[in-house]
């Protein structure tokens, strides 16, 4: 187990989430859909809110149809690593818009280490209640 910078206890799993996220986040939050889609296996499985899409070439034009100045935050729930080179998460996400409210989603991820580190190779979002 390890810790964060804010003390909390963390798993294995939840560190390598935290990195692969954190490089999701930093480019949806920079409108970057290339750098986002670099974050993903060139196979990966991609579900957003619209229909799904398989490999990098759609998930950056997912991300490039979404408005500028959109932000995503993140808060993992749960976390299971499935083998050495898996990991699940399962997290709460909300997105913030400048022109409307802000769009709370639940996300499962699981994430493949590659030769080039971690990155996501199935993306789900579920849009609850």
């Amino acid at each position: 187990m390890n810790t964060t910078t804010d003390g909390t206890a963390t798993t294995d799993g939840d560190a390598i989430l935290r990195r692969v996220l954190d490089r999701w986040k930093s480019a949806v939050d920079a409108h970057d859909p290339q750098r986002v889609a670099s974050g993903f296996t060139e196979d990966a499985i991609f579900q957003g809110l619209h229909p799904y899409s398989v490999g990098r070439a759609g998930i950056a034009a997912y991300y490039d149809s979404q408005p500028l100045g959109m932000t995503a935050a993140y808060r993992i729930l749960e976390t299971r690593r499935l083998a050495d080179d898996l990991v699940l998460g399962y997290l709460d996400v909300d997105f913030a818009f400048t022109d409307r409210p802000t769009l709370a989603v639940k996300l499962a991820v699981l994430a493949k280490r590659a030769q080039d580190g971690w990155l996501i190779v199935h993306y789900q979002v579920s849009r609850l209640g």
